[in-house]
């Protein structure tokens, strides 16, 4: 069955209102609620933290980190401590992050694809009680074990978009977090490559993968989302949002799942007036979602 949640962005809304937010996601029936972390706004990790401890059932997401502002075992020791506080509610992402924003922190690396190579796969060997010794380009360490892994590992996310990323996805974390705007046929095109990716790493399942979808509720819905694009609006631009009547962004969140994703989260318009009352519709689209 697919998961449908929401997003909590950094932009337009502080870190203040996150606990309210959360708190409305879950009473209205909102099974994941997503963070990420915009340099250079709000941490992920703390955030999710405070999302969690205010809630009792609600999962949270974070889609994603940025690797490279943080070693790998800091990265490991942050998730594994939320997955222990929180068992089964945490669902961690890491990604290479925004480059023009890595650079202006000093942490911009020439290859972010060994970078996620390096790091996703130390990572995932530490959150499950291994000890690693690694000597990377990006990543070393000496016999480094976590004392207090979590006891039920979480799913490690990457965040994907061209065909070479996705397939490195694929191939070492345990699933992917694919950004909003893309059209179905992008979607299926993208849950294909990760697919590859597994099986040419000998992995055996499917991979656990996320879709973020811009989406707005009302006859102005195209309108507000195409307001937040950044770049040129594409002809086609209804191919890539999901707006009207909670039925018809239902109808959309639909198409998403029967294209492989398992969790589908609705990102509302920064000119959305009342973010607990959006967190109603998508409960609302959930009901009428397999």
């Amino acid at each position: 069955m697919t998961s449908v949640g929401a997003i909590f962005s950094p932009y337009p809304y502080p870190p203040e209102a996150l606990p309210d937010a959360a708190i409305a996601a879950e009473r209205a029936g909102v099974a994941e609620l997503w963070l990420w972390e915009d340099c250079f706004r709000e941490s992920a990790f703390a955030a999710a933290s405070a999302a969690l401890a205010v809630t009792s059932g609600l999962r949270v997401g974070i889609g994603i980190a940025p690797m490279p502002l943080r070693n790998v075992a800091v990265t490991a020791m942050e998730i594994a401590t939320i997955a222990r506080m929180f068992p089964d509610r945490f669902l961690p992402g890491v990604g290479h992050g925004v480059q023009s924003w890595m650079a202006q922190v000093g942490a911009r690396v020439a290859s972010p694809l060994t970078l996620m190579r390096e790091q996703v796969t130390a990572l995932r060997s530490l959150l499950a009680g291994e000890t690693v010794t690694a000597d990377g380009r990006y990543v070393a360490l000496d016999a480094v074990r976590l004392d207090w892994p979590p006891a039920a590992v979480p799913h490690v996310f990457a965040a994907a978009e061209g065909p070479k990323t996705l397939r490195l996805a694929g191939e070492v974390a345990d699933g992917a977090v694919l950004d909003s705007r893309h059209t179905i046929g992008e979607v299926v095109h993208a849950v294909g490559e990760l697919r590859a990716g597994r099986a040419d790493a000998g992995r055996a399942g499917e991979p656990d993968i996320v879709a973020y979808a811009a989406a707005a509720f009302g006859d102005d819905g195209v309108d507000r989302l195409v307001a937040d694009w950044d770049g040129e609006v594409p002809d086609d631009v209804t191919q890539h949002v999901l707006a009207g009547t909670v039925e018809e962004v239902a109808t959309g969140v639909q198409r998403h799942a029967d294209a492989g994703v398992q969790h589908v989260v609705l990102l509302p318009p920064r000119s959305e007036p009342d973010l607990a009352g959006y967190f109603e519709r998508v409960g609302e689209v959930a009901r009428l979602v397999r």
